[in-house]
């Protein structure tokens, strides 16, 4: 189940609102706890098995790190907790890719289990690992009633596809959290708006990717497939943040204030600027968790560069058991590594224009290498970018594309930027100094706009992708 569903939308949803706010408020974390499993299960029943193991197994971890604080026991269940999760993410997503490499390696034929990905998985683990490191850390308390850490884990708003949430962010919100009309109303208006960057920005621009992707070489052109990976790039950021949109939302309706996943990664001026604002939670947890660990920063630039080199090395596996991610990873750290060692320096002294053109070229060429699975098919893509196999500048079908979307990529430009954003405190700000009652009313007619064109969308739809389930 998707949050840009009908049936999220009209049918789980509003069931889960009636029945946790009529409960009383010592039950609501048990209301979540259900849901959420009920949620998960929609998709895939038997792997709610093991959601419910490693909710067990960090609550037991974390419970023995509390208990034994300082001595070699409490490493011992920190480490059991590591160890343990980090195998259950290798067993169910990448025993098939270790195993495929091994074979084409060694010239073995060992058999590939073929285990479906339970969803979410990347997700999940790395907050419950965190719950574990934050208590042994003495970042967090440990939370005491188990039904209380696995809605937590299980938090359906979040589940899926993140933020990822670090237990120490809302350990406090699990107990003491006070819903209120005004966080309620937050809640709903973030959450239509990540509605409509998914389903009315990311879903149509998405066809577009969808169309040029799949051409072969005799239809393809040069215009075509510039215009087929910038339509991916807007696809999997309004996809993706639209997601997290709804999550926080969703997360205010219940009480939680989830932080931030994305500030505008497409107005950024340089990769590393890049990466401070695209996927921001799972950038905090490497940081967090891997980076400061090794050492970060403070031993030496040769360290340094080792750890950033780890670091991405871990986040392009972390996003897929294939090759392509490991190249993805690498792309970025080789320049971030030059970045850091002279390119960021020339960049700033660069006119803006100079260096965000860099940074989206740099960007376009990233999500080529994402987007294929097959590296063939990644660099025969590249090719087709500059002209490759003698495929001309442009075509009927590139031009078509290119008249048909233009205002929807007018859009989307705009809607990447913190301009709409602004425009939109400008006129709350002329509203509210006049009537509070005409404020309310403009605010929430946009809206009940906006939710009545996505429903009227996944009415007539069978369009409606998330890129961000497969990892």
């Amino acid at each position: 189940m998707v949050f840009s569903s009908l049936t999220f939308l009209f049918l789980f949803f509003p069931l889960v609102l009636l029945v946790y706010f009529l409960a009383p408020r010592k039950l609501r974390n048990l209301i979540l706890f259900v849901f959420s499993l009920m949620f998960y299960a929609w998709g895939e029943p038997i792997y709610v098995v093991l959601m419910l193991f490693s909710t067990v197994l960090d609550y037991t971890t974390g419970y023995f790190v509390d208990k034994y604080r300082g001595s070699n026991k409490a490493k011992w269940a920190l480490l059991c907790s590591v160890v343990v999760n980090l195998s259950l993410l290798c067993v169910f997503k990448y025993s098939d890719f270790i195993i495929a490499n091994v074979n084409a390696l060694a010239g073995t034929s060992i058999p590939q289990p073929n285990l479906p990905l339970p969803i979410g998985i990347s997700f999940y683990t790395f907050q419950t690992m965190s719950y574990t490191i934050d208590v042994y850390r003495g970042d967090a308390k440990m939370q005491r009633n188990i039904i209380s850490f696995g809605a937590y884990v299980a938090l359906f708003p979040q589940l899926i596809a993140g933020p990822i949430v670090r237990f120490s962010t809302v350990a406090e919100q699990l107990d003491e959290r006070r819903e209120n009309v005004d966080q309620f109303s937050l809640g709903i208006r973030r959450f239509v708006t990540g509605l409509g960057k998914k389903v009315l920005l990311a879903n149509n621009i998405g066809m577009v990717w969808s169309h040029f992707s799949q051409l072969g070489a005799s239809d393809m052109s040069v215009l075509g497939a510039w215009l087929g990976i910038i339509a991916f790039a807007f696809q999997i950021y309004f996809d993706f943040s639209g997601y997290s949109d709804m999550a926080i939302g969703l997360g205010h309706m219940f009480g939680f204030t989830f932080l931030e996943n994305f500030e505008y990664p497409y107005i950024s001026k340089s990769i590393t600027e890049f990466w401070r604002r695209w996927h921001i939670s799972l950038g905090t947890w490497f940081r967090e968790y891997v980076y400061i660990p090794l050492g970060g920063n403070r031993k030496g630039l040769g360290r340094q560069l080792l750890n950033i080199g780890v670091v991405w090395l871990l986040t392009g596996i972390w996003h897929g058991a294939s090759w392509n991610f490991v190249a993805w990873g690498a792309y970025y750290c080789v320049l971030l590594v030059l970045e850091k060692l002279f390119l960021l320096r020339l960049l700033k002294k660069a006119p803006a224009i100079v260096s965000h053109l860099y940074t989206l070229l740099c960007v376009l060429f990233g999500w080529v290498l994402f987007a294929f699975d097959s590296f063939p098919q990644g660099f025969q893509y590249l090719r087709w970018m500059f002209g490759g196999q003698g495929i001309p500048f442009a075509n009927n079908q590139a031009l078509f594309a290119l008249t048909s979307n233009l205002i929807m990529l007018g859009i989307l430009v705009l809607a990447s930027t913190p301009l709409p954003a602004r425009l939109a405190r400008l006129a709350e700000d002329k509203l509210a100094s006049g009537s509070a009652i005409l404020q309310t009313a403009v605010g929430n007619l946009v809206i009940v706009g906006i939710f009545f064109f996505c429903v009227a969308y996944l009415v007539d739809s069978t369009y409606n992708p998330f890129l961000y389930f497969r990892f």
